[in-house]
């Protein structure tokens, strides 16, 4: 197996609130509008997804019981300065989102914070010292 990410997609209550949240609040960029059944959106590297939460757990299978919130699993955006961490939660609570962890320096040598979605999934917005980003915003190895 190539090792590789092409989608992330969240289960989500309400979508047309998450696209707005995505779309609007933040920024991201996607071709989809109110009423789609699905929403894609186009980032740098892996495409991002919201799809209601109970038809991705029917796809999965009869086992899944949907649920909200922390699963163990975070996102993470990366950002080139110290600085946009904070910027960038202030721009995801204005959007709608609630800060679980305001911008502060880390044990790893970098400086991040903590956003939840209109949905409650956790995202890290970070920046670390030692992540270069090309100027299209990819990051260099």
């Amino acid at each position: 197996m190539e090792p590789r990410i092409t989608l992330i997609t969240l289960g989500v209550a309400d979508l047309p609130r998450s696209l707005r949240f995505y779309r609007d609040g933040l920024g991201f960029p996607t071709q989809a509008k109110e009423g789609d059944p699905i929403a894609h959106f186009s980032t740098r590297g892996t495409w991002f997804g919201l799809y209601p939460l109970e038809k991705l757990a029917e796809d999965i299978g009869p086992q899944i019981v949907p649920s909200h919130g922390f699963s163990g699993i975070t996102l993470a955006h990366n950002v080139r300065t110290k600085e946009e961490v904070a910027a960038v939660l202030a721009l995801a609570e204005r959007a709608g989102g609630k800060i679980v962890k305001a911008a502060q320096d880390v044990f790893w040598g970098g400086h991040s914070g903590y956003f939840t979605d209109p949905d409650g999934y956790h995202w890290e917005v970070a920046w670390a010292p030692f992540f270069r980003f090309d100027d299209a915003g990819h990051l260099l190895s």
